[in-house]
């Protein structure tokens, strides 16, 4: 089956990003978002819009990620099923995502919640910042470059 790129949309800053790389590579997207998030379509880019309800776009993706696909999200979940199905995971920061990364990440996330629920609040992600999306889209042209070198794109 043919690589693809899979964006969880909903809070996605890199949309056009994402849209414009695949298109150089010639790689199909698909933007997961729900009825809340108007996505507009592009060249190569589906938009596929499903319930508000909560975990609805997490189903939807994990159902159709496959194995050497992109996927990129920064819900932590969501990358480790991704991971356990070997798809090639990235947040909307450029991270490349491991199993050894995302251990450590979804422990951190219990920690805050532990703290959260104890009255202690922290400052919340650092705000999203041009130097992120240009990390980002470097990130994606290497790993897209790397799959292209391969062969397997």
């Amino acid at each position: 089956m043919a690589v693809k790129i899979i964006v969880d949309a909903d809070a996605c800053p890199v949309k056009s990003e994402i849209a414009s790389a695949a298109s150089q590579f010639g790689i199909p997207v698909m933007m997961v978002a729900s009825y809340d998030h108007r996505l507009q379509p592009g060249e190569g880019v589906t938009i596929i819009q499903v319930d508000r309800s909560d975990q609805s776009v997490d189903l939807y993706i994990a159902n159709r990620v496959s194995a050497g696909d992109i996927l990129v999200t920064q819900d932590f979940g969501l990358a480790t099923i991704g991971l356990a199905k070997r798809a090639v995971v990235l947040s909307n920061r450029g991270q490349i995502y491991t199993d050894r990364t995302i251990d450590f990440l979804l422990e951190k996330r219990h920690e805050s919640a532990k703290q959260r629920r104890a009255g202690k609040f922290g400052k919340g992600p650092k705000p999203f910042t041009e130097l992120d999306r240009q990390s980002f889209l470097q990130t994606l042209t290497k790993v897209l470059t790397r799959l292209q070198e391969n062969g397997t794109i």
